[in-house]
């Protein structure tokens, strides 16, 4: 019998949406400066998008797991990519939690509209978009992500060839 957790990898690696070299959204980062999302997502290596907010229970539980998963992979395979929903008003909350929760990977400002071009309707934090080295979007994942889960998702994505 199948587990779940091998079950959603699988169904997950066989519903590309083809979002091809990612988004068209421009958004601010923590410095002020505007960034495409787009410069991180094709760029020959898996991109994690991790869509969190500074009051989310599990995203301050999970976002020390994208850390350690950017940390390990990004002169690899890998990079994260952040973005927080909280809006433009809340940066000091939103530079305080990255601090915090020690993200040493890019982190943007958005809001959950915009959020939401980056691969279906936003449905709430934490979200994660996994995105191919060629850029397309591999899975959507709403609810935690572990560095195991993330690095399994990667596995079986190279294994089918994305």
């Amino acid at each position: 019998m199948i587990g779940w957790k091998k079950f959603i990898v699988v169904a997950a690696l066989w519903l590309p949406l083809f979002a091809v070299a990612g988004p068209d959204l421009v958004l601010p980062g923590l410095d002020g400066r505007h960034r495409a999302v787009k410069e991180f997502i094709g760029q020959g290596k898996w991109t994690v998008v991790a869509i969190w907010s500074t009051d989310c229970p599990i995203c301050r539980r999970d976002m020390p797991e994208m850390a350690f998963f950017h940390d390990a992979h990004r002169h690899k395979d890998a990079i994260v990519l952040g973005v927080s929903i909280d809006g433009g008003a809340r940066q000091p909350e939103i530079a305080e939690f990255v601090e915090d929760h020690g993200l040493d990977f890019v982190n943007l400002i958005g809001t959950p509209m915009q959020v939401a071009t980056l691969g279906g309707p936003f449905r709430g934090t934490p979200t994660y978009y996994v995105y191919s080295p060629k850029g397309n979007l591999v899975t959507r994942q709403v609810g935690s992500m572990t560095q195991e889960a993330a690095e399994e998702i990667i596995l079986h994505g190279n294994m089918a060839g994305y």
